[in-house]
């Protein structure tokens, strides 16, 4: 090379690197999702320690953060800084503080900025606060109920006028009850959340909420109204019609903090100086519904000038229970998506019926104008008989229907306080007048998780069972995961939170919901280790212990951190995660746990003249060994993650008693297993049962199985989350699609087919004749077999979170397509931004777009290729034969 060539080559390198940092230095990161606990600027963090997490935007693709900065202080300014800290390594999800004691009730600001790995500095983020809740010596005020007994069925009123003398700086209410609560200050209400203060295990603690007021309150006269409904607390729950399980009284627990602009500060509280009387709501039921008669409305009783006659009586003061009040961890129940009446139309036996098109869980909002003393009648279903009648026989006792009596002739607008339904259908008796398309809307209500999942195929079938899957957690996810939303039971059952928690965590974030109901987990576990049926637990105390249902200890703690990266909720569940196996090794014998009562594979397939021994029985006790391994598993997992190493060596011991005792019980030396059911295989290759040399060829005999029912499932709750999975790992991708795209019953599309918008029970709710299934026990919209989704999300889209490096801090991207599907798309708002995962195939050509976000990373591994690549953050394409 000449002089000048040399020259020209130094020249050209020289303006590529000056290129090289000119772009370096323009790509620019920010911060977005500022949240402390999981929550946006919270009011009662009771973490001495909160966690404070962010998410990094960035343009450049391979951003990983190199440092970050934290500052923390009393003002929003944050000129006075309290803590700060500056520490170099990349996590930026649910960092403790670890400066000077918090104090109690008291506002904090925070903001924080990184530095990444392209040497870009982010600017200082938006300053964010979050408050500390209250302790015990904190509460100044006192619970208030009705004089005497609590016999009435009507919702009580309470009320409080009271004087603020200055101009307010802020105001701070803190809000609980005895029951469900609706409060308002001056005639508004004081949060858009329904049926505060939640379900939790009332006997050992009760959540409070915080407002912040300021906005409602002024100088002079101002008020306080509360009405109170029975809820959970007090009203029917549970199977035997009973009532007031946890308490015989409604009561309210409420304080009032005022500082005023000169610094002063003044506190209202619930006293006996306040007073309580009755308004419209006559009943009010989780089960039954609710009666409301507008002629009872007093007008302004919760505003300033209203003027209390006779029927208002002074309150009595109770004393404070043995229960804690705990600030609100999980998400406020609220109304989301609103859907207008379809049609209306007569039934063959005269009914006039609403359809909305959704089975959905909330309640229709009603207008109407008539005489005084008209009464209407709202009833509910889910489904219409095979004859197009209204059909509620499967709600067994539950009444579900809202009664609205008018007042004058204007119209009103009616939509229950303290009680919600599941429903599509509504039947309307006692409309005055022609009832109209426009007279009804329908709205959800559940807990307010916001969506974090996308998924849709080519195949519009997958596409509705999605939405019905999505559409079966809102449902149920109403402060607590219930079964169903519709009949006499809307109980915590744990076998159906178990099998989908890892779907739920696709589909919506679940940590704040699961992270709350994990503490009623804990409560409700018995002093001997033992998990209840339902959590909050209604039932005996006896039920419990059940295999599949109360290793919902392990199973959604695990599930959590892998989701979420979440390490403190392991720490927290930690002693009741261990107090579960513990209990299963107290009363198993010879390492087998073949004692107690337990579901089994509850409602598999079972055809209804069983003369050759179709039914799909697996032995229960078979089934309970199998998870008596998985949560020895999650537990020792758990173990390694918190540096137990003195469990990790002694529950390893454990586990290899266990799968020894397990193979010795119910396998030949072939490797035939006693219950040769697909469940049976599932369960034991999903949890690693047998020997290596013995693994495909069980896997094989489950192929066989399925096969030989033609491409049908015979599973039930505890083996269908896991089918297809174990299909999959052991190279069967085929068939798991062959009965995931199955259309006859049973398989997951027979119900879509049968025109669901949610999951069903049962695998035949609905059967082909147009009959029904046992009506004691068909709920239709049930959410436990839509854990299929965790296959959808994993295997079809190819999004897996990597336990290793949990939270989607490592993704696994590893699409496989099958069968006719010929394009996927797929994302998740993880804890660290969106990841996406797309595929077409067209022409013999897979197609592959995958979005990274910053400060993760992902490996990808094509369909039928033995190449893995590693990649950064950022947006990818890849292609290959296919």
């Amino acid at each position: 090379m000449n002089r000048i060539s040399r020259m020209l080559s130094a020249m050209f390198t020289i303006a590529l690197l000056f290129l090289f940092t000119v772009n370096a230095s323009a790509q620019k990161i920010s911060l977005k999702d500022l949240t402390v606990e999981y929550l946006v600027n919270p009011f009662s963090i009771d973490n001495p320690k909160p966690r404070f997490s962010w998410k990094i935007i960035s343009t450049a693709k391979n951003t990983k953060q190199n440092n970050y900065e934290i500052r923390l202080g009393t003002s929003p300014k944050i000129d006075k800084v309290l803590w700060k800290t500056a520490v170099n390594n990349n996590q930026s999800v649910l960092i403790a503080y670890d400066g000077p004691q918090l104090s109690s009730k008291t506002k904090y600001y925070w903001q924080v900025r990184v530095k990444d790995n392209h040497g870009n500095v982010s600017a200082w983020s938006p300053v964010q606060f979050f408050q500390t809740g209250l302790k015990p010596e904190d509460w100044s005020a006192k619970w208030i109920a009705v004089e005497g007994k609590d016999t009435s069925l009507a919702s009580p009123l309470f009320r409080k006028e009271f004087n603020l003398k200055k101009e307010v700086k802020s105001a701070m209410a803190y809000i609980t009850a005895k029951g469900l609560y609706e409060a308002s200050i001056n005639g508004g209400r004081v949060s858009d959340a329904y049926f505060a203060p939640g379900w939790t295990s009332y006997k050992d603690h009760i959540q409070y909420q915080v407002y912040d007021v300021k906005q409602s309150l002024k100088k002079g006269a101002n008020v306080i109204g509360v009405s109170l409904g029975d809820g959970w607390y007090k009203g029917r729950i549970g199977f035997s019609n009973q009532k007031q399980f946890y308490g015989d009284t409604r009561a309210l627990l409420m304080q009032l903090e005022v500082e005023y602009t000169d610094g002063s500060k003044e506190t209202i509280v619930t006293d006996n100086s306040w007073k309580t009387g009755y308004g419209p709501i006559l009943t009010s039921n989780i089960y039954d519904g609710e009666t409301y008669d507008a002629r009872l409305e007093l007008s302004g009783w919760n505003n300033i000038g209203f003027k209390e006659n006779t029927n208002w009586k002074p309150v009595q003061e109770l004393a404070m229970g043995p229960e804690k009040l705990i600030g609100m961890s999980g998400p406020p129940v609220t109304k989301h998506e609103e859907f207008k009446a379809l049609k209306i139309f007569k039934t063959p036996l005269g009914e006039t019926v609403v359809d909305f098109g959704q089975n959905l869980v909330g309640w229709v909002m009603l207008k109407a104008k008539g005489a005084a003393g008209t009464k209407i009648t709202i009833s509910h279903a889910e489904v219409l008989t095979k004859e197009g009648n209204f059909y509620t026989t499967n709600l067994r006792s539950a009444k579900q229907q809202n009664n609205y009596i008018l007042k004058d002739g204007t119209e009103q607008v009616f939509e229950p306080h303290f009680s919600f339904q599941g429903f599509r259908y509504v039947k309307i008796d006692g409309y005055p007048g022609e009832l109209k398309l426009e007279n009804l809307t329908a709205v959800a209500v559940y807990s307010d998780m916001k969506t974090t999942g996308k998924f849709s195929t080519s195949n519009p079938l997958l596409n509705q069972l999605q939405h019905n899957i999505s559409w079966g957690q809102k449902g149920n996810f109403v402060d607590v995961p219930t079964d169903c939303p519709q009949r006499d039971e809307r109980l915590g059952w744990t076998g159906d939170a178990q099998a989908f928690a890892s779907t739920a965590a696709y589909n919506m974030d679940v940590s704040g919901f699961f992270t709350k109901w994990l503490k009623d987990v804990s409560a409700d576990q018995l002093p001997n280790g033992s998990v209840p049926f339902v959590i909050p637990n209604v039932l005996n105390q006896n039920d419990a212990g059940s295999a599949g249902w109360a290793d919902v200890a392990t199973i959604v703690p695990w599930d959590m951190y892998v989701s979420y990266g979440d390490k403190g909720i392991l720490e927290t569940q930690y002693e009741s995660m261990k107090k579960w196996v513990n209990y299963i090794s107290s009363v198993a014998k010879n390492n087998l746990w073949n004692t107690g009562f337990h579901f089994g594979d509850w409602l598999f397939y079972r055809p209804n003249d069983d003369n050759d021994g179709r039914a799909a029985v697996t032995d229960k006790y078979m089934i309970a060994q199998t998870f008596y391994a998985h949560s020895t598993q999650l537990l020792i997992n758990a173990a390694k993650v918190l540096g137990k190493t003195d469990d990790v060596t002694k529950y390893n011991a454990l586990l290899e008693q266990i799968k020894t005792a397990y193979i010795k019980e119910n396998m030949t030396p072939s490797g035939k297993l006693i219950s040769n059911t697909q469940t049976a295989y599932v369960l034991a290759l999903q949890f690693d049962m047998l020997p290596e040399n013995l693994r495909a060829q069980a896997a094989q005999r489950l192929v066989d199985n399925v096969r030989d029912y033609g491409n049908h499932l015979t599973t039930g709750f505890l083996g269908t989350p896991y089918l297809c999975h174990v299909l999959s790992r052991f190279g069967h991708e085929d068939v798991a699609y062959d009965l995931l795209l199955q259309e006859s019953y049973p398989s997951w599309l027979y119900p879509v087919k049968m025109g669901a918008t949610t999951i069903w029970e049962r695998w035949d709710g609905i059967k082909q004749d147009g009959s029904f299934q046992t009506a004691d026990m068909n709920s239709f919209n049930h959410y436990a077999y839509g854990a299929i989704g965790d296959w959808m999300y994993k295997n079809i889209a190819g999004i897996n979170p990597v336990s290793a490096q949990p939270g989607y801090k490592n993704i696994l991207i590893a699409p496989r397509p099958g069968r006719k599907l010929t394009n996927a798309s797929a994302e998740l708002e993880t804890v660290y931004g969106t990841v996406k995962s797309s595929w077409t195939i067209t022409g013999g050509v897979f197609k592959l777009d995958v979005t990274v976000p910053a400060n993760a990373s992902a490996t990808v591994v094509l369909p039928k290729a033995d190449k893995k690549e590693e990649i950064g953050s950022g947006s990818y394409h890849f292609e290959c034969k296919y």
